[in-house]
C-alpha cells in the first residue's frame, strides 16, 4: 500500500490464501488484516473480502479515531478533575515540548 504496489479498492489475498503463500497461521494474518483495518488501512465488506482503503476513507477514519480519543480523554481529565481548557492546555504544552512522543 505504502510502496504503491496496492491502490485504492485492491482486493487483499484472503486470510486462508495468504497464510498459506506465507505459511503461517490464518490467525495471524487474520489478526494483521484487524489491526490494519482497525488503522483505516483496509476495509471489509462482509462476504466480499478485504479491500485497500481509499486515502479519504484512511482520512475519514482517523478523524473519528481522533475524536473517540479524544472524548475517552476529557473524560479521564475530568475524573481527575481539570477542566476542558486545563486539559487542552496540557496537551499543548506537550506538543510543543522538545520531547519525543511515545
Amino acid at each position: 500500500m505504502a510502496a504503491g504496489a496496492l491502490v485504492s479498492g485492491d482486493p487483499l489475498p484472503s486470510v486462508r490464501q495468504l497464510a498459506a503463500n506465507l505459511k503461517v497461521n490464518p490467525n495471524t494474518v487474520a489478526q494483521a488484516y484487524r489491526e490494519l483495518e482497525r488503522e483505516g488501512l483496509v476495509y471489509v465488506q462482509r462476504g466480499q473480502g478485504t479491500f485497500v482503503g481509499s486515502a479519504r476513507q484512511i482520512d475519514d477514519d482517523r478523524t473519528a479515531l481522533a475524536h473517540e480519543l479524544a472524548q475517552r480523554s476529557l473524560v479521564e481529565a475530568a475524573r481527575l478533575g481539570l477542566d476542558p481548557e486545563q486539559f487542552i492546555q496540557a496537551i499543548r504544552t506537550v506538543a510543543a515540548s522538545k520531547a519525543p512522543l511515545k
